[in-house]
């Protein structure tokens, strides 16, 4: 597999930090929006390697890819609305963003795996 190491330390990094971010109330701020686009530009990368590696792991792919979706949707409304906007929309999930959250920390661990 390629070395990605970089990519699923920064992806995982971001997710992590950016749910306690969330969780602990704090507000909007703009390195947090650079990093929500970096980390897409983390999971891409990832998900290239998992499609070329041999033998392709169309699993973890699909897994990483759907993990992702749902932290994003939380990551998104907090992007796009700052704080009160993520709490209209989304406040009284917070349980299930952390459920997201542990899920693709969980997905990045196995990925990493491989590449070791």
């Amino acid at each position: 597999m390629l070395k990605i190491e970089d990519s699923i330390d920064r992806l995982a990094w971001n997710t992590e930090h950016h749910f306690l971010h969330i969780q602990a109330q704090h507000e909007f701020m703009r390195a947090w929006a650079i990093q929500f686009e970096l980390g897409y530009t983390d999971l891409r990368v990832i998900q290239i390697a998992l499609q070329l590696s041999k033998p392709a792991q169309s699993e973890l792919l699909s897994q990483l890819t759907a993990a992702y979706q749902q932290v994003y949707q939380y990551e998104y409304a907090f992007v796009a609305g700052g704080l009160d906007g993520f709490n209209q929309q989304l406040g009284n999930q917070i349980a299930d963003y952390e459920q997201a959250t542990k899920q693709l920390l969980n997905i990045l661990d196995q990925i990493k795996s491989l590449s070791d």
